[in-house]
């Protein structure tokens, strides 16, 4: 995936939606392990090439599994950190990842709803909306960047 360069220009940070864009979504069914955790065949590469062109990277991630009970918080912490440290190994970075796990659609952390942007704006002052993008593969990835105020690119592999 190629981001256009006048939104480089344009943005100082990324937004990333995960499952679709970082890894392999899994239709019908989460990655609940490492061991289902599968980059996405796109992304090694892209996260490499935009990794200085933007001040802050950040992943917002809806995970439904763990409200769901069908994996523990625990799990999705250590896929999150092994996903980093493989993004580090490559030669990118993530400056931080955000997720809900709430399965109401309803809560304000729970994409497309802006919690975690607005989150993401407190802990970094320097984030401002009009000056963000997000990338995403779903509807909802939209429509969360439209919440938000954000420049929206969809995910292509």
């Amino acid at each position: 995936m190629v981001i256009p360069e006048i939104l480089i220009e344009q943005c100082d940070t990324l937004f990333l939606d995960r499952d679709g864009v970082v890894n392999v979504w899994l239709p019908g069914d989460y990655v609940k392990s490492w061991e289902e955790f599968r980059f996405n065949e796109g992304f090694p590469d892209f996260i490499c090439r935009y990794s200085d062109s933007f001040r802050h990277i950040i992943i917002v991630t809806n995970q439904r599994g763990v409200g769901k009970g069908l994996m523990t918080l625990e799990q999705l912490e250590e896929i999150h950190s092994r996903m980093l440290e493989s993004v580090a190994g490559l030669g990118g970075r993530i400056d931080r990842i955000y997720f809900c796990t709430s399965t109401d659609d309803s809560d304000p952390m729970r994409k497309p709803n802006p919690g975690m942007a607005l989150q993401a704006m407190r802990d970094y002052p320097d984030i401002r909306k009009e000056r963000s993008l997000m990338i995403g593969d779903q509807p909802s990835d939209r429509l969360f960047a439209l919440n938000c105020g954000m420049h929206f690119l969809l995910w292509e592999n």
